[in-house]
Formats: C-alpha cells, structure tokens, sequence
C-alpha cells in the first residue's frame, strides 16, 4: 500500500540562492513508513487525551485492508491478459462436442440421434409449424404443428429421424412458418450445431469457434449451447 503525499522540488530544480536543492523525498509511504509515523503519534501524544483504543485499531484495520487491496491489484496486474486469455481458452474447450445455437437453417442430428432448434417470435401467433426438408433433394420428410404461441423464443426438436439419416448425419432442412393476425409468415429459425474446434485470439480478448456447416462464429456471438 502506498500514501500520496505532497511533492516537493523536483530533480535538477534551483533555490533562490542558485544552489541545487537536495533530491526531491519519496513521494509514497510504504508499510514501514505508516508504523514509523504511528509510532511517533503513540510517543508524542497528549497525555491527558490518549488515543483512544479503538483509534488505534481502526487506523491499523484501514491499512491492512488497504494493503490488502494493493496485493490483490498486483496478483491481478501480474496476471495480466494471460489469465482472462486462458480462463475463455478453458471455457471454451468445455464446448468441445457439445452443440451451440446459431442462426441458421440446416441441421445434422446430435448425439442422440435428435435435431433441436428455436424460433424468435415478436408476438402471438395463431399457429406455428416446422417442416424438415431432406438438404440435398428438397425432399419433405417431417412436420410439426405446434399450434398457437404467445411469443418469445420456442425451442422445437425432432427426434424420430430415420436410422439412415441418423447413422450419415446427413444435413436436414429447416423450415418454419406462422400464421399472425391472418396472415402466414416465413420465420428464420436458429439450430444447434456441433463445436468443432475453439481458438484463441492473440491478444485473449475472445475465442472464435468453428462449427460445423456454419464457418467461425465469436463466442461473444453464442447465447446457448447444449
């Protein structure tokens, strides 16, 4: 912990006289400088008013706290960028083979045999449906209605897929559409994806992934994985 104090004459300064000044006292008080100073008040205080005990303490307890402090800032300051860098490395390792959601239409079933998504509604709609297309031919291979929604995001999924598709991955379309105030809408829907890889930038401010079918994605860009 250090104490600011007043600066004096700085190096190289003059007096009035021309004379060079003596060089310019420290202008921090370090832990010795604090208990040299406090005893000096203890030596020299009135006797017919005493520091009071609980005085005495609270200047004590104030720098330790503070000195505290300063140990803290200089394990953090020692730290520097490389222990945030590799707390995002860590944190995103943990991501490896799980799946993010991402902003997107195509999707390959999970590990458990299943495709999983969401859809952002921006109110109430009369009815909500998901087709899944076959990626490669166009081909209609399931649907969904899920009836009426009251808005936000609605989490979808299908887990009946054909063995063979399950057993390629192969890539599945999907496709969403509402029906609100009368009228039907085409909607954008998000699916989870699989984390290939995570790497980190070379200063550690962010870690890009990789994900399968979509390219690198930031991880500041991901809101949910699984």
């Amino acid at each position: 912990m250090t104490i600011q104090i007043n600066p004096g004459l700085g190096t190289g300064s003059t007096t009035a006289s021309g004379q060079t000044p003596p060089p310019a006292r420290p202008q921090t008080l370090g832990q010795q400088d604090f208990l040299t100073l406090l005893t000096a008040q203890l030596r020299n205080q009135d006797p017919l008013k005493p520091l009071e005990n609980t005085e005495f303490l609270g200047q004590m307890a104030q720098f330790s706290t503070v000195a505290g402090i300063d140990r803290i800032n200089d394990t953090l300051a020692s730290q520097g960028g490389g222990g945030a860098r590799d707390m995002r490395i860590s944190m995103a390792a943990t991501m490896l083979g799980h799946s993010v959601l991402v902003p997107g239409a195509v999707a390959r079933p999970d590990a458990s045999g299943a495709i999983r998504g969401a859809v952002e509604l921006d109110g109430p709609v009369e009815a909500l449906n998901i087709t899944w297309l076959d990626a490669e031919s166009g081909q209609v291979l399931n649907s969904q209605q899920m009836g009426p929604r009251s808005g936000g995001l609605v989490g979808f999924e299908w887990t009946a897929i054909p063995a063979d598709i399950v057993a390629a991955r192969r890539p599945v379309l999907v496709s969403i559409d509402a029906i609100q105030g009368g009228q039907m809408r085409n909607l954008d829907p998000q699916v989870y994806a699989r984390v290939l890889s995570a790497r980190a930038s070379a200063g550690g401010e962010d870690v890009t992934l990789d994900i399968e079918d979509f390219g690198q994605l930031s991880t500041l860009e991901i809101q949910s994985f699984r």
